[in-house]
């Protein structure tokens, strides 16, 4: 259970900085600004690491983020990196750091998004620092590709939820989208260039329009949605998009069965980009992995109605590691 104290009241930290030369930002639950410079006696034992889908803003996840931190007691920070020029930077901030030297080749591309998190690690978190990452969406296949790449760190426990690890273009979202995103994204940039020049308010209600589906729509996803008006955002989101159609092919059984002790997959009933079939396979090919199947009706893009639920999920989830900390 929690410790008494509103989740509103939750310490949250943003900053903007330049990550592979890219614009990223982060949100940062818990008194810990600076890992690299907190005392070690003052070190928390255990860094919660976010990796988000796509679009990967680091603001959809504002309120996922307080819930978790709430739900683990404050105890442990709990962070979320966007991707690589997916947030729209502040003012006299530029998409890209203005410099001669070139950090990582297509830092935007779906590679360049794996070296960009690890870039962040080494750069942001003490080598032994033990960590529990959280990838949602096409963050579980970069979630794990930074376990293979980067067999040092200290994962105790990597959380995939929603996991788009294999076969995107076959599923049913992605034969409707993969000839949009890899052939016309292009003809969508103008539209954005011309909404992008409304008031603010008329963006705001477009984005609850399109929401309106949703029975308590999260405000922090509205006003992080307002991103989405920037063609320079857009076109980092749809540019990665095109590559995951192409690059997420095959799942990674290797990886997995290497790792299998600890990840935890969370697949929803109705997820059109990883559906039921993903989940029976993947629990036939690893019957003693922990692979569970949603129940709550949770959809695919839980950050839009569902963060609490979700993180008291995980929290519970997780007693078993936190209980040896």
């Amino acid at each position: 259970m929690s410790e008494p104290g509103s989740e509103e009241q939750v310490p949250l930290y943003e900053e903007f900085i330049y990550c592979c030369g890219a614009a990223t930002q982060v949100l940062k639950c818990g008194p810990w600004k600076d890992l690299l410079e907190t005392e070690s006696k003052t070190l928390p034992r255990l860094l919660f690491l976010i990796i988000p889908g796509n679009p990967g803003l680091a603001g959809y996840y504002r309120t996922f983020v307080r819930a978790l931190y709430h739900g683990l007691n404050r105890r442990y920070p709990v962070w979320v990196v966007s991707h690589a020029g997916h947030c729209k930077p502040p003012n006299g901030m530029g998409m890209t750091e203005d410099t001669d030297i070139k950090e990582l080749e297509d830092v935007f591309g779906l590679h360049g998004q794996i070296e960009h998190k690890l870039d962040f690690l080494r750069k942001n978190v003490p080598k032994d620092m033990k960590l529990v990452l959280i990838g949602h969406s096409i963050g579980c296949y970069i979630t794990l590709e930074m376990m293979k790449r980067a067999s040092e760190l200290q994962v105790l426990r990597s959380v995939l939820l929603f996991p788009t690890i294999e076969r995107m273009a076959q599923s049913p979202q992605g034969k409707l989208l993969t000839p949009v995103l890899c052939k016309l994204r292009y003809i969508l940039y103008m539209p954005v260039y011309l909404l992008s020049f409304l008031p603010e308010r008329v963006k705001t209600s477009m984005v609850r329009f399109v929401l309106r589906g949703l029975k308590c729509p999260d405000e922090a996803s509205i006003v992080t949605s307002l991103n989405l008006f920037s063609v320079d955002c857009v076109a980092n989101v749809l540019y990665m998009a095109s590559q995951e159609m192409m690059k997420v092919v095959e799942r990674d059984s290797t990886t997995i069965k290497q790792n299998l002790k600890k990840l935890i997959f969370y697949y929803g009933v109705a997820d059109n980009w990883c559906p039921q079939q993903y989940f029976e396979e993947l629990k036939m090919d690893f019957p003693d992995g922990d692979i569970r199947l949603c129940e709550e009706g949770i959809r695919h893009a839980f950050v839009l109605d569902a963060s609490r639920e979700v993180a008291a999920m995980i929290t519970d989830w997780l007693q078993d590691i936190l209980t040896r900390l």
